[in-house]
């Protein structure tokens, strides 16, 4: 696959992924997909169905959108810098509800392998992600 097919392959599994559309994934991520940093939640095991089972979680949780920012490709991978935005609607492990609009950056390397997603690499903003949700503190906040 050309480079920009790559990066239209990136771009179709956010679009999914926001239309809450995990079936596409059986299309999309190879079966032994491997996520070098998966979501911090139980039951987000290796694999498509791994990554199945962590994007439904966050869809019930947070449904949202992702916007992607930036995308550069060479050869099989594809860099992705994005902005997802939700709202936490549903409880997340150890995370009730709380109804409050996230935001949280990304920066994510694919690879691609026989036109599929087949490995992963992201730094996310995670200690943003807490703090909005209240489970870990913001400096300076609440102090008087």
């Amino acid at each position: 696959m050309s480079t920009e097919e790559n990066k239209r392959l990136v771009r179709r599994f956010y679009q999914e992924i926001d239309q809450g559309n995990l079936e596409a994934m059986d299309e999309l991520v190879a079966e032994d997909y491997l996520d070098h940093s998966p979501p911090p939640f139980p039951g987000c095991a290796p694999g498509r169905e791994g990554l199945k089972r962590g994007f439904r979680l966050f869809w019930e949780a947070t449904p949202g959108t992702h916007e992607i920012e930036d995308q550069i490709a060479e050869g099989d991978k594809v860099v992705t810098r994005l902005t997802a935005r939700g709202v936490h609607e549903g409880n997340l492990p150890g995370i009730p509800a709380t109804g409050r609009p996230v935001t949280m950056t990304a920066t994510v390397i694919h690879r691609i392998e026989n036109g599929m997603l087949a490995e992963k690499w992201s730094d996310k903003d995670l200690l943003g992600f807490l703090q909005q949700l209240g489970v870990i503190p913001v400096p300076g906040e609440g102090s008087g």
